[in-house]
């Protein structure tokens, strides 16, 4: 699994990274988070507002910081 949170480093992007390391670690599942924080990338995916989440290629959340919840609700889903 490819998990990517984009964004700029900012307290938001913090916070939907742990949520989503906290998420990851409940479900026991082994994934590296990868932090994107080059404009450049992130526009590349698509992305025009951050934080946003990105699963295996696909954008999950844009413009907001999911819950642990919300981020364990995607991954079932996917």
């Amino acid at each position: 699994m490819e998990v990517k949170v984009l964004g700029g480093g900012c307290a938001n992007c913090i916070k939907l990274a742990d949520n989503t390391k906290k998420a990851l670690e409940e479900m026991n599942i082994e994934a590296d988070i990868i932090k994107v924080t080059e404009m450049s990338d992130i526009l590349k995916h698509g992305v025009m507002s951050t934080p946003a989440l990105v699963i295996d290629g696909k954008i999950v959340a844009s413009g907001r910081v999911l819950t642990k919840r919300e981020v364990v609700s995607y991954i079932e889903s996917l």
